[in-house]
């Protein structure tokens, strides 16, 4: 126990460098001139750890020993502090579904400190469902179970998946009790409390500068960009000056990182489900595992949010689009350190034609192809998507399966691809010339490759994942953790750190959504509930 007390070093670089709230009271409030406010836990009840990322500790600096503590499972649900931490809740505002919101703030995540880790550097460690902030509003900054499941195994089926994402430390119980009404029906009810520690380099979202700026606190806005680029992109800092150049290169790194992180999501049918601004992570990271979805029929269209079922402004087709729209807003909060809207709107005008680039070498690679050739092969990409979207087609198997087809057997695709669909005795006979016309024109693409059969299929298999994390898994898992039983959690966890490998006794963790879940809650869309 004295080792795990003793061993973590904690430099907490952003609460040391950044202006703190005044106020010690934690009460609902707005928060000015301050970049955070101090907030404790909440002690818990009955605590139990149900789950562990192994190599999220061993980066952190524990062994066996530590995490299977009392003090390591009071730390992580809020018993306890370990020497260094000094509890803390961000202060940040934010767009949410397209209307500037005001104040947010951290309602529900205590963040404990920044701890220095051998091979990782700084890193912070944050308590998700820990009890009330000054920045919780009406809630009561605890979380339940069911949410807390699906942000422990998103971000590491993310991470293995070999997206930048937040990482999961620990699952734990809490042992109490707390109210949540799921479906806003007003038909509340208790559920187990549980809390997630978070481990990033940073938690700084885009809404953290929108705010000071909104308000015209521009002192803050600066200090708030010089210690961001500082800690987080210090390789930009020529010398020991931030200028409007470095703010200026800046804006175009969080672009480029932003860009590579929704074709990541688009390349395995992600859909973060609330990508408002106070969403977005200045690192580029996927933050906030709420009502997110994996897409199983193919659909631009879809998204899993049921607050966003009208709009559907965070559908899967739309994810570049809105990433763009975000950064716009970005953009406009950190002008006033510029002062000079010219190379913000090149650098977001670059953003589109690289998210363009980007999505279409993403599409080469799913489709087996060794390189993008331009207008053809765009037209290929584009028909393929309309054709899938016209028939239920489950789009983590298709591109599995996709890979066996051998590049001079065209007239083979119904035999292989046959199982991505979910009523293949249906398919019409226009829906089959089309999709043979379209194979056929796919096979003659591959010919042009100097690459054989083998060679694309392994290549295929490296970027389309055989197991994601479905809904309906993951709803199964909370329904056995609900009872009790967390032997599914360890699975999936197990299961979703090869996702790309071929896996014995797992094939069932790779079929299509079953019937069953096509509309059963938490297996087809969520609330934002938690």
């Amino acid at each position: 126990m004295d080792t795990l007390q003793h061993k973590l070093k904690f430099e907490n670089r952003y609460i040391n460098q950044l202006p703190s709230d005044s106020e010690q009271v934690n009460t609902r409030r707005q928060v000015h001139g301050a970049a955070f406010s101090w907030a404790t836990p909440v002690a818990t009840a009955n605590p139990q750890l149900i789950a562990l990322s192994d190599d999220v500790a061993q980066m952190i600096g524990f062994n066996s020993e530590d995490t299977a503590s009392d003090l390591f499972l009071d730390v992580f649900t809020g018993n306890a502090l370990l020497d260094g931490m000094q509890p803390f809740a961000m202060c940040y505002g934010g767009h949410q579904f397209g209307q500037w919101a005001g104040q947010l703030g951290d309602g529900r995540a205590i963040n404990l400190g920044e701890v220095v880790t051998p091979a990782q550097g700084h890193q912070f460690l944050q308590l998700k469902g820990a009890g009330p902030t000054p920045y919780s509003r009406t809630a009561d900054g605890l979380a339940v179970l069911r949410s807390s499941v699906r942000e422990f195994l998103c971000s590491e089926a993310m991470y293995h998946l070999g997206i930048a994402t937040t990482r999961a430390l620990s699952l734990c119980l809490t042992g109490d009790q707390v109210m949540r009404d799921m479906f806003y029906d007003g038909n509340g009810a208790y559920e187990p409390g549980a809390v997630v520690c978070r481990v990033s380099s940073s938690f700084t979202r885009f809404g953290s500068f929108q705010l000071p700026s909104q308000r015209g606190d521009i002192a803050l806005l600066q200090a708030q960009a010089d210690h961001c680029i500082a800690s987080d992109f210090p390789h930009l800092i020529d010398g020991e000056k931030i200028d409007k150049g470095t703010y200026i290169k800046w804006f175009g790194e969080v672009c480029e990182r932003t860009c590579q992180m929704i074709i990541g999501w688009q390349r395995v049918g992600f859909v973060h489900g609330v990508m408002n601004t106070d969403n977005m992570s200045i690192i580029g990271e996927t933050i906030d595992y709420g009502p997110y979805g994996w897409i199983d029929d193919f659909d631009l269209d879809w998204t899993p949010n049921t607050t966003d079922a009208q709009r559907r402004r965070y559908r899967f087709g739309a994810q570049g689009e809105i990433s763009h729209w975000n950064l716009f807003q970005l953009a406009n909060a950190i002008y006033p350190l510029i002062e000079e809207s010219l190379p913000l709107e090149q650098l977001l005008d670059n953003y589109g034609k690289n998210y363009q680039h980007q999505w279409c070498e993403m599409m080469a690679d799913k489709l087996g192809l060794q390189a993008y050739q331009g207008q053809d092969d765009l037209v290929l990409f584009s028909e393929l998507e309309q054709i899938l979207q016209s028939v239920e087609t489950d789009m983590t198997v298709f591109y599995r399966q996709l890979a066996n087809l051998g590049k001079n057997e065209p007239d083979n695709w119904l035999v292989t691809i046959h199982d991505s669909y979910y009523q293949p005795d249906r398919l019409s006979d226009k829906y089959k010339q089309f999709m043979g016309l379209w194979f056929e024109r796919y096979t003659a693409r591959l010919q042009q490759d100097n690459r054989s059969d083998h060679e694309r299929k392994l290549a295929m298999n490296k970027v389309n994942p055989k197991y994601v994390l479905r809904n309906y898994l993951a709803q199964q898992a909370i329904e056995a953790a609900e009872k009790g039983d967390f032997s599914e959690i360890n699975k999936l966890q197990a299961l979703l750190k090869k996702p790309y490998d071929e896996q014995e006794n797992a094939e069932q963790y790779a079929q299509k959504r079953p019937e069953w879940a096509r509309n059963k809650a938490g297996c087809s869309a969520l609330s934002c509930s938690s």
